[in-house]
């Protein structure tokens, strides 16, 4: 019998299950968004971009070769077509845009209109205008255009990046290969994604279907809100898009009004990550900070008095988890503005004062003879001499140069080449093979030694373990 009434309970749940009311955080999960009303409201204020570019004469290719062996009269024909211009003619492209004010302005990706001779944007009912290009960031990939009318425009409204969150719904509206005016959704799918395109990295990934086309075109929030600019996706991916966070936008929009161009903050310095072995050796519990690999001279930040070797844990306030976090937020701080740092300096917190500068607009091989030196770590150096400073085609008067490095050792996997320039060890100056030899000496087996390496006109830090 109880078996029976069991069974009738559990029946009866399932008949009532779709009355049953969540009250609560489980309200807004059960509910799906009302992507149809947010399109309807949205699509207005997205164009669709074309563009034109008149490519001037060239000379023709040359001709295949023949694939039945040689011609007599191949070089009269390779001479003939290599001197018949082509005539000039022209390239199109499209992408997608969004309107931000009713003033006619336009934000898209500068790839988008980049070298364009001739802009056309298109509404969503079917208006067309002739678009001009205000301003340009290449660095961030954005673009400002403006087009000019008297009647009212449907407007995006800008969200907050910063408060979206890891698969929160959002939605897509462009124009991939040409089909104006496409709706896509999905969830974010991270932040903070750095995928190599430029020094400010910071995208958002998304899975809502984004292709050739939705470039320029917005990432809209479920409030209505744009939080995105659809920039660039994985070729042969599918469900992974990127799109560059509004507040990015949203901080260069008034230099690109009012100038065309973008000036950002310098502290001049550049930084590595913190891997693990680095924070072992710097005696850090975690890979966290900006690791000071050189500071440029008469820099702000040499003024301030950083060092190389310093680790930054926060700047202005905001502490730098990764060390491409650095770069983004001394470019956003206005010239002349003094920030406050915290460093890791020799084990010890300390905090300088640096004032932000305008930024400016604008490896060789080195065989060598063996040295006398042992192979400690995997490495063969030698003393660093005028002859072999212009040999590798540097002007550092100190140091050592590597002039062999072991097949399988750790130090060819960390990526040590012949020709790097050993500066420091351990923070000891390394001015010579002694020094080398001595640092080297000192560090006990199944320790990290960190290694100051000069390459080019760059440097880094290397953390090897000594076998």
């Amino acid at each position: 019998m109880r078996k029976y009434l069991l069974r009738f309970l559990m029946v009866a749940a399932t008949a009532l299950l779709p009355f049953i009311v969540l009250e609560g955080p489980a309200v807004a999960s059960a509910m799906a968004p009302d992507f149809v009303e947010l399109a309807k409201k949205l699509k207005p204020s997205v164009v669709n971009i074309s563009t034109t570019k008149v490519v001037g004469a060239q000379q023709s290719r040359r001709p295949q070769a023949n694939p039945y062996g040689n011609d007599p009269f191949n070089d009269f024909f390779e001479r003939f077509f290599q001197d018949i211009p082509q005539r000039p003619h022209k390239e199109r492209g499209q992408g997608s845009g969004f309107i931000i004010s009713d003033e006619g302005y336009i934000f898209t990706n500068n790839h988008v209109v980049s070298g364009a001779d001739e802009i056309k944007v298109k509404l969503s009912d079917g208006r067309e205008f002739k678009g001009t290009l205000k301003g340009t960031d290449e660095k961030l990939d954005l673009a400002l255009i403006k087009i000019d009318t008297k009647e009212h425009l449907p407007i995006a409204p800008l969200g907050d990046s910063d408060a979206i969150e890891v698969g929160e719904w959002v939605m897509a509206i462009g124009n991939p290969f040409g089909l104006a005016q496409t709706v896509t959704a999905g969830i974010v799918s991270a932040k903070g994604r750095w995928i190599g395109s430029g020094p400010y990295d910071d995208f958002i990934q998304t899975d809502a279907s984004i292709n050739p086309g939705n470039s320029g075109g917005p990432l809209f929030n479920m409030k209505g809100e744009v939080v995105g600019i659809n920039a660039a996706i994985i070729q042969g991916g599918q469900g992974i898009g990127f799109a560059i966070p509004i507040n990015m936008a949203k901080s260069v929009l008034t230099q690109l009004k009012e100038t065309g161009k973008v000036t950002r903050g310098w502290l001049g310095v550049s930084v590595q990550p913190v891997t693990p072995e680095l924070a072992q050796s710097f005696g850090l519990q975690a890979e966290k900070g900006a690791l000071i690999s050189e500071v440029i001279k008469n820099s702000p930040a040499e003024k301030a008095g950083f060092e190389v070797g310093d680790i930054i844990l926060e700047f202005n306030g905001k502490q730098i988890n990764e060390m491409n976090e650095l770069p983004r937020l001394a470019a956003v701080t206005p010239v002349g503005k003094k920030a406050k740092v915290k460093l890791l300096r020799k084990g010890k917190v300390i905090e300088k004062t640096v004032t932000i500068e305008k930024m400016a607009e604008t490896a060789s091989e080195a065989p060598a003879k063996p040295s006398e030196t042992s192979e400690k770590l995997g490495l063969t150096v030698t003393d660093l001499t005028k002859e072999l400073a212009a040999r590798i085609g540097t002007r550092e008067t100190k140091g050592v140069v590597v002039t062999g490095v072991k097949p399988g050792s750790e130090a060819e996997d960390k990526g040590i080449m012949q020709g790097d320039i050993i500066k420091e060890i351990n923070y000891s100056p390394v001015n010579n093979t002694a020094d080398y030899e001595k640092a080297v000496g000192a560090v006990k087996k199944g320790s990290f030694i960190r290694l100051l390496v000069r390459r080019g006109n760059g440097s880094i830090f290397v953390a090897l373990k000594v076998e």
